[in-house]
């Protein structure tokens, strides 16, 4: 069984930041992505950022020069460094996964973590 879990979120004042981390655990053979999601009231999820195994990113033009992804392959573990954080940051966001099993070395799936709450506010 896999499982992604993140931490690291809270409430926090426009102009500020936040770190964080999101974990994954299991049997794990590899995994070809991660990255974080977010979710505002009344709005659809959307992609932040994501990066490879590799290390190339891809950001969503609202979090450049803003947020920064980092990656951890021998912890399984992906790093959101989130600076100047606006309003319209305030989200839930959810890491994901892109990995494959070592009982299906093959197969590559998508897995969520439960997600942590991100508010920006005064």
């Amino acid at each position: 069984q896999v499982q992604l879990v993140e931490s690291g979120g809270g409430w926090v004042q426009p102009g500020g930041s936040l770190r964080l981390s999101c974990s994954a655990s299991g049997s794990i053979f590899s995994i070809a992505v991660m990255g974080w999601y977010r979710q505002a009231p009344g709005k659809q999820r959307e992609l932040v950022v994501s990066i490879t195994s590799t290390g190339s990113t891809n950001y969503a033009d609202s979090v450049k020069g803003r947020f920064t992804i980092s990656r951890d392959n021998a912890k399984n573990t992906v790093y959101l460094q989130m600076n100047s954080l606006e309003p319209d940051d305030t989200a839930v966001y959810y890491c994901y996964g892109t990995l494959a099993v070592y009982s299906d070395r093959s197969t590559y799936r998508g897995y969520w973590g439960q997600g942590t709450q991100v508010t920006v506010s005064s």
